[in-house]
């Protein structure tokens, strides 16, 4: 796959001795990237970059005020999207992966709430809080999206108030190392964004068209690739 000009070989851990692969090198989660018997966590691609020693830009491409317009298109799309999805579906388990769809699609708004949160309480973000579990009650499509509806209000009253004037250039800490604000931001719209479209997917294995669809255009200026789904 090509990020921003930068082409990596992926390596499925479930197939090919994949696992045996990041062992070897002395990793235990992914995304990593490995040379050398040497490793770096690709949670940020300037750290990769650095890793590579390449001499690539790889700063966001988009202004937090972008990103701001980018992802409240994100957020409607996504409320959207949830209220289309049949309450028989929520359970199905996604290829791949222990995760049903009821809880990737409470994990779109719960990316956003993280961030928010962390801004708010002037703390590092923490992983466990990105993937805590949808609520015992939350068991509707119509409920996921009335929680959805809330994070979207929440994130357009806090970049009204209080996000159109930070410093993005700030250090942020997160679970995975320092990055910047910007970066944070932009990675934070990006991973949304990439869940919104497999939900839209999912919709569409359902035989349901969505009524808000994201087109490419959406993943333009941000570190995404076509494809929906990992191989």
């Amino acid at each position: 796959m090509t990020i921003r000009g930068i082409a990596f070989e992926s390596v499925n851990v479930l197939e090919d001795g994949g696992l045996e692969k990041l062992r070897a090198v002395g990793a235990r989660s992914v995304p990593v990237v490995a040379r050398g018997g040497k490793f770096v966590f690709a949670q940020v691609i300037k750290d990769v970059v650095e890793f590579l020693q390449l001499n690539e830009d790889t700063g966001p491409a988009l202004s937090p005020a972008r990103l701001a317009e980018r992802y409240e298109r994100v957020l409607t799309a996504a409320t959207s999207s949830v209220r289309q999805m049949p309450d028989a579906s929520l359970e199905k388990v996604l290829p791949n992966r222990p995760r049903s769809w009821r809880v990737l699609m409470h994990h779109m708004f719960q990316i956003p709430t993280e961030f928010l949160d962390s801004l708010q309480e002037n703390r590092p973000l923490v992983y466990e809080n990105l993937v805590v579990a949808p609520p015992a009650d939350m068991t509707t499509s119509a409920a996921v999206a009335d929680f959805g509806d809330a994070v979207h209000r929440r994130f357009s009253a806090w970049w009204r108030d209080t996000g159109s004037g930070l410093n993005y250039a700030e250090p942020y800490k997160a679970y995975f190392g320092m990055t910047t604000l910007h970066e944070m931001f932009e990675r934070t719209v990006w991973h949304s964004t990439q869940h919104v479209r497999q939900v839209q997917s999912l919709l569409g294995q359902e035989g349901i068209q969505p009524s808000d669809p994201l087109g490419l255009e959406i993943i333009q200026g941000l570190p995404l690739t076509e494809k929906v789904w990992d191989e």
